[in-house]
């Protein structure tokens, strides 16, 4: 119990990963708003209104700040749903491959090992892709050369990366090393990656609406100016750090929402893609490793 405590005091003091830096600004300005009205109400300003509490609602402001951090979460949870896809699909797809696809002489498992590595760089090039990042070394490691230059021309690489697995996987069934139930079911898999790829696109092109996004801003800094105004005749002086404090709130949740409404990128709140990429690699270093009992050359 005591060493969850102390995690809990230093993830509650933890600056990484937190929106204090991005909102830290705007919560000083209603700070010092706070202590200006404070200021004036010293000065026998009528300056007192508690009837502004009226114009947004508190209740009103928290369902579209919780309606926006809701439909943020969604999507990043849609990303992770969509990745942890793409992990299980390539590890399906490369068993079959590995187990399925009949060697009839050496070259035949190289082609195998070959096809396998695309599947890692696939999952590269997607990665890439929604980062809006070209083709770069870490493809170049997973495939030939060849492939590698004809990659770097492409709009869409991992479309063209899925083009060559099922180019392979026709290869095979035309040379009957493959018979069309383990095509197909190799196809429908195939399928789910793209399916894949293409919901992810959707999360990264589907921005929240701008009307909306501009909307609930305009409402927070409203709601914050006219705080003061409603509390400084029961606060005081301490209405400036009240005021501050509940901005640190409300600007902080609407920046969560800005934090992980894309899962894609490099900030500590995206997706691990890195990580993700890496740990299918060593999936299908680890299968490679391994001999089916099945296989034998054909004479």
């Amino acid at each position: 119990m005591a060493v969850e405590k102390v995690e809990w005091w230093q993830l509650a003091l933890q600056f990484k990963g937190s929106v204090i830096t991005a909102i830290y600004k705007r919560v000083l300005w209603c700070g010092l708003f706070g202590f200006f009205v404070s200021v004036l109400y010293y000065l026998k300003q009528p300056v007192s209104q508690p009837i502004l509490g009226t114009v947004i609602p508190s209740i009103v402001l928290g369902l579209l700040l919780v309606f926006r951090t809701n439909t943020a979460y969604e999507r990043f949870w849609e990303g992770r749903k969509c990745w942890g896809n793409i992990v299980n699909t390539v590890r399906n797809l490369a068993r079959q491959i590995w187990v399925s696809v009949d060697e009839s002489s050496p070259e035949d498992k190289d082609k195998k090992i070959s096809a396998l590595w695309l599947l890692v760089a696939f999952a590269v090039a997607t990665k890439l892709h929604l980062r809006g990042e070209p083709v770069n070394s870490e493809l170049e490691e997973l495939m030939q050369q060849s492939k590698y230059i004809k990659l770097k021309t492409m709009n869409n690489p991992p479309l063209e990366v899925a083009f060559w697995i099922e180019d392979y996987l026709q290869q095979q069934y035309n040379r009957n090393c493959l018979n069309s139930y383990q095509l197909t079911a190799m196809r429908e898999l195939l399928n789910m990656l793209v399916d894949n790829l293409g919901a992810c696109e959707r999360i990264l092109k589907t921005p929240i609406p701008l009307a909306y996004a501009i909307h609930l801003k305009q409402l927070l800094l409203l709601y914050c100016f006219l705080l003061p105004f409603q509390m400084v005749e029961s606060l005081g002086w301490w209405t400036g750090l009240i005021v501050a404090l509940i901005s640190f709130t409300l600007f902080g949740i609407e920046a969560i929402g800005l934090e992980i409404e894309n899962p894609f990128g490099y900030d500590i709140n995206d997706l691990p893609l890195d990580a993700i990429c890496n740990t299918m690699n060593r999936n299908i270093d680890d299968l490679i490793s391994l001999t089916p009992s099945s296989h034998f050359y054909k004479d």
